[in-house]
């Protein structure tokens, strides 16, 4: 039996495998893909926070180094500045899905992921010690825990029975990747069905985006249905041809009542379903599998109970649910009418004043999320920031700490403090730091004497000139350990 299986080798189930080999888990990924060349270019990008947790396992560079970055955002037609951000990413990162899996491959190999291809998941079933992957061929996959990744579609979702809430489409597009004949250059178009487009790529390859006259079936698209799309918006198909992948999306939004179903997770669109307008997708998915991955490790080491995956829906379901109010809220711009130009327009204003837009920043970006109750610290339950410290080997970064996904106390001062029978799983570094502390929106916050960030890099505590309370954050987080 193994410790887990995660269905769907995706952002999300990539990631999740990294966080749980991290974690010294038995995790096996299955994927009905024969390889990760088929990804695609359907996500353009990732965001601030995402990047951050990249950095937080030391592979941050190898994203920048593949793609462009971009120090705006767009909301309505107002765009907004995301270099003022109090971070060390303050940009948009655009780079294809294709690019992002292979990198996120690279990792998890390095780390000794085992991936099986070519699996076809047709269904999943728990009981009180395990669940059962049920597969198209051969016999069933025994593990303790199934984490389901595997796209809107989920195919896990569906067999456990978890059902999902929210808005019906209202419109689909085609998306594709294709051959032109000639050289048509970028296309592009607004119109009363929504957003066309036309992207060289390079290499021959031209990614078309283009919005359907009416919703289309839940089937998947052809060639043929492309061409007339591409025909009834810009008079000409193109001459498209040689489509390296063709697919369908909606504006349907819909989201997951439990996260977590026993030993059943989601994690990702299976999760979460939504319009692409805005780039989300990706980075929602692998603050899942990061969030998700300490947790699961922890519960099958058996040094925190169970119950520590609730907190899995229960942080992450509000911020998805938070971040499908964007998409849904963005993709009201992404046709012409006048009524929705002008409330548009008048949105504009508003966000132009010095200022008013850094909410919306701080939401696409994910540098916004919090899990805590508004009490306390406003530390606690927010993303640490990556601040240059010294500590006693010399000069450091926060996140070069969390490479290994461990749980980090840090003192800056005050009291002295010792994690007790958690030091074997705390790391425990004492350091200074001599500039202020900066939260997005909240600006500056009162200087801690000390923090315990989680693996994931959320605060779990802040000491202000005392120790009260950090015993209860690390048995409620890390268990009853010694």
């Amino acid at each position: 039996m193994h410790d887990a299986v995660i269905v769907g080798s995706g952002p999300t189930g990539l990631m999740l495998a990294g966080e749980l080999r991290l974690a010294g888990v038995d995790a096996v990924v299955l994927d009905r893909r024969p390889s990760q060349d088929l990804a695609g270019s359907r996500g353009g990008g990732i965001h601030s926070r995402t990047i951050e947790l990249l950095d937080q396992r030391g592979i941050a560079d190898r994203f920048l180094g593949a793609g462009r970055t971009v120090q705006t955002a767009t909301f309505g037609n107002t765009q907004l500045d995301l270099g003022g951000l109090p971070t060390r990413h303050p940009y948009t990162l655009a780079l294809f899905q294709n690019y992002i899996e292979r990198l996120l491959l690279e990792w998890v190999e390095e780390l000794g992921v085992e991936i099986r291809r070519g699996v076809e998941v047709t269904g999943v079933s728990a009981d009180d010690d395990g669940v059962d992957v049920r597969r198209a061929a051969g016999g069933p996959v025994r593990a303790r825990y199934v984490v389901g990744a595997d796209g809107g579609r989920s195919v896990v979702r569906r067999s456990a029975g978890i059902p999902m809430a929210g808005p019906d489409a209202t419109r689909s597009s085609l998306i594709a990747e294709v051959k032109v004949e000639g050289e048509p250059g970028q296309q592009g178009k607004v119109d009363g069905r929504g957003i066309h487009g036309l992207y060289p790529m390079g290499d021959g390859l031209v990614r078309v985006v283009v919005t359907e006259a009416s919703l289309g079936p839940a089937a998947e698209p052809t060639l043929a249905d492309l061409r007339q799309a591409l025909v009834e918006v810009f008079g000409t198909d193109f001459g498209v041809h040689s489509p390296t992948w063709l697919s369908r999306f909606t504006d349907a939004t819909r989201q997951a009542e439990q996260y977590r179903k026993g030993r059943v997770l989601l994690a990702g669109d299976a999760a979460h379903v939504h319009s692409p307008t805005g780039g989300l997708g990706i980075g929602l998915g692998l603050q899942d599998a990061v969030n998700l991955g300490w947790k699961l490790g922890q519960v099958l080491h058996g040094t925190s109970g169970a119950g520590l995956l609730d907190t899995y829906h229960a942080e992450r379901h509000p911020a998805g649910e938070r971040a499908l109010k964007y998409t849904m809220a963005q993709s009201l711009f992404q046709k012409s009418d006048p009524r929705q130009e002008a409330l548009r327009d008048l949105l504009g204003e508003v966000l132009r004043v010095d200022g008013a837009g850094a909410p919306i920043a701080a939401l696409i970006t994910g540098l916004d999320v919090a899990y805590a109750p508004a009490s306390g610290h406003p530390l606690v339950g927010r993303r640490m920031p990556d601040l240059d410290i010294a500590i006693a080997a010399g000069p450091a970064r926060v996140y070069g700490l969390l490479h290994g996904a461990n749980p980090v106390l840090l003192e800056f001062g005050g009291p002295a403090l010792e994690p007790g029978p958690w030091a074997g799983y705390v790391r425990h570094v004492r350091a200074t730091y001599d500039a202020g502390w900066q939260l997005p929106v909240l600006g500056a916050v009162p200087e801690p004497t000390a923090v315990l960030v989680r693996p994931d890099g959320y605060v779990a505590w802040v000491g202000e000139a005392s120790a009260d309370g950090l015993t209860t954050a690390l048995g409620t987080w890390f268990g009853q350990r010694g």
